[in-house]
């Protein structure tokens, strides 16, 4: 369990601390007795596995370890994470001195070093990853998370341009968002080539695989957005891509909704795809995916087709339903609310969605850790104490923007320009249940718009000052300034806001952003985000079997009530009606300048018309964007909330008729390896090897078998061919998760095994080499217990011969769709209200423990995060 500890950490606090944020030694000859290091405790180049321990010896090269669960584990010098820094304490002090650097007086720097010191003391301030990895450690590294590029050019060379602005920000750890609604539609005439365009969407396949590819060569996995407007004739396209699997893998999806969308919906109107007549003479020079500018410039538009506004609505639903995607970014309704609406307009958000952007836009991000700033005495939040760390954090912020480095000058005469800032919050949920308030109920709502409305209050008050001592940002009007959605709620609520910046101007265009936070809310110990917790009790395997943990609060409640059952105010995600999450979406977006990441969860029988409603829901309440997560409907089941009875029998997948349709594919499929594999072979050897291939007739007959794994239920189809196995099918989870898609090859590469020559038991070779192939977990004991997929292959074939032998090979299995269950015993990684199920693979640790939160993927077991 990781446990924060004063300003020691512990567990998995300590692993991330070392591996992401750490000041580290590149040169690991360095390393002594005494070091604490982090270790390569599993080298393989997808899954390695790395554990923190203390240097009790060296020889040479190689040293000895004392891990921190006590073992001793030998290794080479290579295989070590050296740190320059070991403890909170040594981050805070290079943090406070860094960002005090750019103050203009020797006695600034002195008197704001110690002011950072103190809010990050104690992590009240958590800074964003890139400042916490960044800050002093290089000149190469990068201070901001996330970027927003330019639409790209509809070229050629405009693409490619764009392809290595993205591939260059997302080598120096930087994630990024396209919005692709300046390409051209797909068959549209292009007249330079004499042809016609492969389409928006196929272009924003060639960023996510590049992404894809970053994420395979780099130490942090690039992240991706990719948007697109709702008058482009490909929004269709886009919607739907993730449905055809491969196509779009490495991006999140969101679509660019307008108020006249909005309303043709509402009220059932026609809605016009059109795109700008790419035959204008001024159409390289001018268009730049903004079709307002271009039709006040009296350019000609080209319609492309009338469709009703409700079919393309309904089409967003649905796949939002099935997949969680596309998102929806309402960004007509975020441009009126924007402080930059007259000189920079919003064309796109970061992968996380928490920050809308301009053209070479950046995020610039901190967290306030809210569990730190309750009042025990009084029952309150320490509203004073609050108020000192937001107005110290917003100059933290502000300072980062003259202390990063810039590898596109692009980037710093934007950001020079408007001096955008985000500070977030941390550890909501934590604060709520120390106050006793349930969140989503209709007290929390009050009590959010007090707290978000406190907090921002502040922060632009400190901005104002800020701005009266160093200059208002450079496109700063006041009045333009002071029109903005957001700025005109701020001055009827705190008119005192409107005063300062009118007598003191505005250092920053933006303050307030609410980011997903989940490594660096892992690491000190709280809620991430504003999002409730997912869970508060769960099992962790361990050498010891299955041990029940809690998450810190939880524990320490149920440590003082032994017999009793956790309070309705100790809520999580999955307790909260998907309309609690939007409307405290909305409640916090009132005093959010920029956005907001939060997913609203939804339980596996949510319908479609309710998730209409509920993103109509959110257009009316003032959100800015809005993502659901229907439980199950992505990567294998990734949350679960209880231990749900498996259906009977009966209910379980069929082999026929999915399987049949999925047979003839596979044939397909290896008749295509074979004819593969010949050609670099001579003659001789190619009629060996169809001699000896034993190919797939019309139907095959066999059995399914359900076996419980540490990944989910699969169902291993084992059809028989001249009586004896010929080919086996592999069904865990869904299409597009890692699980599936090793399954589905290791479920091919058997069958071809299986198919190959007519000599030998093959079945029970391949029970020798897959039984008891171990992985991250297991699941069930004794003669039930599963190491694998790949075990409980073996097993199935094992329990298929075992059928044959018990009638004598007399049944042979008569229909495809006969099952023999064989279940573990029911084991779960996750029990009661608030327990949670993770069933695919994390790429750091390997570990089936990744979890959908917040528009991330974030592993319990190692702190791995990905937008993505």
């Amino acid at each position: 369990m990781k446990t924060v500890q004063g300003n020691k950490l512990e567990g998995l606090s300590e692993k991330i601390f070392l591996d992401r944020y750490a000041l580290k030694d590149a040169d690991t000859n360095h390393t002594k007795v005494g070091d604490t290091v982090l270790v390569l405790t599993k080298d393989d180049p997808k899954f390695p596995a790395k554990e923190v321990g203390e240097v009790i010896s060296r020889e040479g090269r190689n040293v000895k370890i004392k891990l921190r669960s006590g073992e001793i584990f030998e290794s080479a010098i290579e295989k070590l994470t050296l740190s320059t820094e070991s403890t909170p304490d040594q981050l805070w002090n290079r943090l406070a001195k860094a960002m005090a650097s750019v103050e203009a007086t020797p006695e600034k720097k002195k008197e704001w070093t110690d002011k950072f010191r103190y809010i990050l003391d104690d992590w009240k301030l958590v800074p964003g990853g890139r400042i916490a990895a960044g800050a002093d450690a290089s000149d190469e590294l990068t201070l901001f998370n996330c970027y927003v590029i330019p639409s790209p050019h509809d070229s050629r060379g405009g693409i490619m341009a764009t392809l290595s602005e993205m591939t260059e920000i997302m080598a120096r750890g930087g994630g990024v968002g396209i919005n692709l609604s300046s390409l051209r539609p797909r068959r549209a005439i292009v007249k330079g080539v004499n042809g016609s365009s492969s389409g928006a969407v196929s272009w924003g396949g060639l960023f996510s695989y590049t992404t894809g590819l970053i994420e395979q060569g780099g130490s942090r996995r690039g992240a991706l957005m990719l948007m697109i407007n709702d008058w482009h004739p490909d929004v269709v396209d886009f919607i739907t891509v993730k449905q055809t699997m491969g196509q779009i893998t490495n991006a999140n999806l969101s679509v660019c909704v307008s108020n006249a969308f909005m309303k043709a919906v509402k009220e059932d109107l026609d809605w016009e795809l059109v795109y700008p007549d790419s035959t204008d003479p001024d159409y390289d020079q001018v268009w730049d995916g903004d079709l307002d500018k271009w039709k006040k410039l009296g350019k000609p538009v080209k319609p492309y087709r009338t469709v009703k506004a409700r079919d393309v609505w309904h089409t967003i639903i649905e796949s939002a339903w099935k997949s969680a995607e596309p998102g929806v970014v309402f960004m007509e309704y975020y441009n009126q609310m924007s402080n930059s609406w007259y000189f920079n307009p919003i064309i796109c958000t970061n992968p996380c969605g928490e920050q809308g952007l301009p053209a070479w836009g950046v995020c610039n991000l901190s967290a306030v850790n809210l569990s730190k700033f309750y009042d025990a005495d009084k029952h309150d939040v320490a509203w004073d104490e609050l108020g000192k760390v937001v107005r110290y954090s917003t100059r933290f912020l502000d300072n980062v923007i003259d202390k990063t480095p810039y590898h596109f000058e692009e980037n710093r005469t934007n950001q020079q320009g408007e001096r955008r800032v985000g500070l977030g919050s941390m550890g909501l949920a934590e604060l709520m249940i120390k106050l006793e308030i349930r969140y989503g109920s209709p007290e929390s709502l009050q009590f959010l718009d007090k707290l978000y409305g406190f907090m921002a209050k502040e922060a632009y008050l400190a901005s104002a000052d800020i701005a009266e001592e160093k200059g208002s940002f450079k496109h700063f009007d006041d009045e333009k300034f002071l029109q903005s959605g957001f700025m005109k709620n701020m001055t009827s609520v705190y008119p005192e806001v409107g005063a300062a910046v009118k007598k003191k101007g505005m250092r920053n265009v933006t303050v307030i952003t609410q980011a997903p936070t989940g490594s660096t809310g892992t690491m000190v110990g709280t809620s991430t985000g504003i999002e409730p917790y997912f869970a508060f009790e769960y099992y962790r395997q361990s050498r010891l079997g299955f041990d029940k943990q809690y998450v810190p609060i939880a524990q320490d409640w149920k440590d003082q009530h032994p017999n009793d059952e956790l309070p309705d105010y100790f809520v999580t995600a999955m307790d909260l009606s998907a309309e609690d999450h939007i409307r405290a979406q909305a409640a916090i977006q009132k005093w959010v300048d920029s956005s907001i990441s939060k997913t609203a969860n939804c339980p596996s029988d949510f319908t479609v018309e309710e998730t209409k409603r509920l993103y109509e829901l959110a257009f009316d309440l003032g959100c800015k964007g809005v993502t659901i997560y229907r439980d199950g409907s992505r990567d294998v089941q990734v949350l679960s909330t209880e231990k749900k009875e498996e259906k009977p029998a009966a209910e379980a997948p069929s082999a026929e008729p999915k399987e049949a349709v999925a047979a003839e594919k596979e044939a397909s499929s290896l008749q295509n390896i074979s004819a593969s594999l010949a050609v670099n072979v001579d003659a001789k050897t190619e009629k060996v090897f169809d001699n000896e291939y034993r190919k797939r007739p019309q139907i095959l007959r066999g059995a399914t078998y359900k076996i419980n794994t540490p990944f989910g239920m699969a169902y291993i189809t084992i059809n028989d061919l001249n009586g004896t196995p010929g080919e086996i099918f592999l069904n865990v989870g869904k299409a597009g998760s890692d699980v599936f898609a090793m399954s589905e090859a290791l479920g091919r590469v058997c069958s071809l095994f299986l198919r190959y020559g007519n000599h030998g038991d093959k079945a029970k070779l391949l029970v020798k080499h897959l039984k008891g192939i171990g992985g991250s977990g297991a699941i069930g004991f004794g003669v039930n217990r599963v190491e694998s997929i790949a075990d409980a292959v073996a097993k199935a074939l094992e329990m298929h011969e075992e059928s044959r032998v018990d009638d004598g090979g007399a049944n042979q299995f008569v229909t495809a769709t006969q099952e023999v269950v064989a279940e573990a015993p029911a084991v779960s990684y996750a029990v009661s209200k608030s327990a949670a199920t993770s069933l695919d693979l994390c790429p750091s640790c390997g570990s089936a423990s990744l979890i959908n939160t917040e528009g991330c993927k974030n592993c319990s077991n190692c702190g791995y995060s990905r937008c993505s």
